[in-house]
């Protein structure tokens, strides 16, 4: 089946796109290991502290810390592309990442979604992400430019700038298996898709009944351009019946509803920033039951921020699930130091849930608040 698109795709950027997917996105240099042909992955960054009682300690990029409860200025100057810090908590002041901002869903979903090509994938649909990366490659109104700097750097992760949100990363595949074999429940819980990108953990959570399902990925241009749309197609639209190799599938013109949408809420920007928004918001906030999240634990410089932010966001008698390789080379992030780093914290505990030797070896865990009895 042929589709038409409402840009065209030169043949320039035909020949560029192999290299973003082969060049840029190769595990050598982002320190990741690629999903086979037939699917795809995914990474992100973050930012925070321990339970509400000691909210808020040193934020993970030199941002001085306040009272109890407040919120410290930060500089909201971008990090240098190629600069990658590694010490897990650094004394020397460093610069704060993107501010957080709410995405509001627009009125028109039909136009959200009109020029997306959609493939399936296990358990849900996604748009086809080498479309929206040729797009952006075309069109280069894109405020962020994530695409060609990402060409450019021969990289899918360049701090401060772009965390990896326009792939689907392996993990997430496994935490979407592990979610349904489990038969893990979502009905009535308060859910957030950590790192969210794709954003296919929280749609699973929403197609579970979550009572809210919040999103949040570094980059907003992943959340405007592919998870929003993500939530959109796997809410309120039909599929054609025929599917075409390689599964790819066009919208049909129906009209659709926000039904699903009025359960969702949508945040751009680095964690600690993000935490900071939604506590402080004049929208009502309650912490989450459930906080799903896989790859996001590559970088030892972002688990400070990362642990600040399940700390201030979970619930007391919430649980996190984390999908992650075993070790992340070329990073040097990986679940072994990640729970280390949670053992000498002594704020959470963790449990191991499985463990996939297949490939790289891959880890999921949960995550829980120590109780002290």
């Amino acid at each position: 089946m042929a589709f038409q698109f409402n840009f065209t795709i030169d043949k320039h950027l035909e020949d560029e796109l192999p290299a973003l997917e082969d060049e840029a996105l190769n595990p050598e240099s982002s320190g990741k290991t690629s999903v086979l042909d037939s699917q795809k992955e995914k990474l992100n960054d973050g930012k925070r502290s321990s339970k509400e009682g000691d909210l808020f300690e040193k934020p993970l990029w030199g941002c001085k810390s306040s009272e109890v409860k407040a919120f410290p200025p930060c500089d909201n100057s971008l990090a240098k592309s190629d600069e990658i810090t590694r010490n897990l908590e650094p004394k020397e002041k460093q610069l704060c990442l993107k501010v957080a901002k709410e995405h509001d869903v627009p009125k028109d979903l039909k136009k959200m979604v009109e020029n997306k090509v959609v493939e399936v994938i296990p358990y849900l649909q996604d748009v086809n992400l080498s479309v929206v990366k040729m797009s952006f490659l075309k069109d280069n109104s894109c405020g962020e430019d994530i695409v060609s700097k990402s060409l450019s750097s021969h990289s899918d992760l360049i701090t401060g700038i772009y965390e990896g949100g326009l792939k689907i990363w392996e993990c997430t595949f496994d935490l979407l298996a592990y979610l349904a074999d489990e038969e893990v429940q979502f009905a009535g819980k308060r859910v957030l898709d950590l790192g969210c990108g794709a954003g296919l953990l929280g749609i699973i959570a929403l197609k579970g009944k979550a009572k809210e399902t919040h999103f949040q990925d570094y980059n907003s241009t992943v959340i405007d351009e592919v998870t929003i749309p993500n939530v959109i197609i796997n809410s309120t639209f039909e599929f054609e019946d025929e599917i075409s190799e390689p599964d790819l599938k066009k919208r049909r013109n129906s009209n659709p509803t926000q039904q699903h949408l009025t359960k969702c809420r949508f945040f751009s920007g680095e964690w600690y920033e993000f935490s900071k928004f939604v506590l402080n918001s004049k929208k009502a906030f309650a912490k989450y039951d459930i906080i799903l999240t896989s790859e996001t634990i590559y970088n030892p410089s972002y688990y400070n921020a990362f642990h600040q932010t399940l700390a201030n966001l979970l619930d007391e008698s919430g649980q996190v699930f984390l999908a992650s390789k075993a070790h992340y080379f070329g990073v040097g992030g990986g679940i072994h130091l990640f729970q280390k780093f949670i053992e000498e914290k002594n704020v959470f505990e963790t449990r191991t849930l499985k463990i996939i030797d297949e490939g790289l070896k891959r880890i999921l865990i949960k995550i829980t608040f120590k109780h002290t009895h």
